[in-house]
């Protein structure tokens, strides 16, 4: 069993609190991303697991036993970083086989796990050679290798893809998926890159700011972000945010006051200040301006070989479509959007909270 408890976890530097509580707990098995812009705290809360750094505040527990004591080598975890801080002195085998000796582990039982360790990650060709021989993403199979020799009980990930190129960082994911179900091991996992949490995860932290904006599987978040940061975070092309008022029911969008679109999450509410937020793919697109669409006008369009994004302006109001295939539309063109009711979002637009089952209350709109 691995199972990581996280309560009420807090960081902070020079008197100034970088993470403000995180409470969450990782079931065995499970492998979690933490995903958040630059400067989010993520890579910070993994170092605090780790124990490369100290917790202000809360307590880290690997089933029931407190680590916030407990020096890195003592707490069960194993981590890869973004550089793959290999010796360049030493083999493949000497990198993978260096905690095991460090640890006191017998040579023949050393070179039994390194040996089972590199058939699984497809290195046994490469025992001898130094990491000045190989490639990047070859290097980057020896330190995971490094750290699953150790058999802990849980594997931390941060950024490891980062330093590789865009096909090698996809091939990359695969085989760290492979590697985690054939090893069935807790594994959390940091990025700044959402195409690659949504990708990877069974469970998504999504963190902005030091705090943790929502927890959930990449589904759940996708389909219903908490927040206007996670809606225009998570997602590419990112959620269309459309500042809104409330008027007899329907949403008058801000920079295009003719677009009156119907709420099926709300009551009436007049005056009610709104974000709306709509996926570039959940648009209703026609060329014929009977159908009830709302006239934007193209100004750009993505071609992106499997989709093509047009980039419009519905009055005041920047949005990005996804075409369908066989919708032929050029710069400088014009469409029709339609917005499927059951493909809005309602967000707060003081708090940026998401308004799901909303109810009136006065003239405020409160989650129900």
């Amino acid at each position: 069993m691995a199972r990581l408890t996280l309560s009420g976890l807090k960081k902070t530097y020079d008197g100034k609190q970088v993470l403000h509580g995180v409470d969450t707990e990782i079931s065995n098995g499970e492998f979690v991303v933490i995903v958040g812009p630059s400067g989010c705290g993520k890579s910070t809360l993994l170092r605090m697991i780790a124990g490369l750094e100290e917790v202000t505040e809360g307590e880290i527990a690997l089933d029931g036993r407190r680590l916030n004591d407990l020096e890195p080598a003592d707490r069960g975890c194993a981590m890869v970083f973004q550089n793959y801080a290999l010796y360049p002195h030493m083999t493949v085998r000497q990198n993978m086989a260096y905690p095991l000796k460090i640890a006191g582990v017998a040579r023949e039982e050393r070179d039994r796990r390194v040996a089972e360790v590199a058939a699984i990650l497809d290195l046994s060709d490469y025992l001898d050679r130094r990491p000045v021989q190989l490639s990047g993403g070859q290097r980057q199979r020896v330190a995971m290798g490094r750290a699953i020799v150790r058999e802990p009980g849980v594997f931390l990930f941060d950024e490891p893809l980062s330093n590789l190129d865009a096909k090698l960082r996809v091939s990359m994911r695969i085989e760290i998926k492979r590697l985690h179900r054939r090893l069935g091991a807790t594994s959390i996992f940091v990025t700044h890159d959402q195409v690659e949490a949504m990708t990877m995860a069974d469970v998504l932290i999504v963190m902005n700011a030091g705090v943790v904006e929502q927890i959930g599987s990449p589904v759940e978040i996708y389909n219903e972000p908490s927040s206007t940061f996670v809606a225009g975070f998570m997602g590419a092309p990112a959620m269309n945010l459309m500042p809104s008022t409330l008027r007899q029911g329907r949403a008058v969008l801000d920079a295009a006051p003719e677009a009156m679109l119907d709420l099926p999450f709300l009551q009436p509410a007049d005056g009610q200040a709104l974000t709306l937020g709509i996926r570039p793919e959940d648009f209703v697109v026609s060329h014929d301006p009977v159908s009830g669409g709302l006239p934007a006008a193209v100004e750009l369009v993505e071609e992106l070989g499997g989709s093509r994004v047009a980039h419009c302006m519905l009055a005041e109001q920047q949005l990005a479509v996804v075409l369908p295939k066989s919708f032929d539309v050029i710069d400088g063109g014009a469409l029709y959007l339609t917005f499927p009711e059951n493909a809005l979002h309602g967000f707060d637009a003081i708090s940026g909270k998401r308004l799901a089952n909303a109810v009136a209350e006065g003239s405020r709109l409160v989650p129900a």
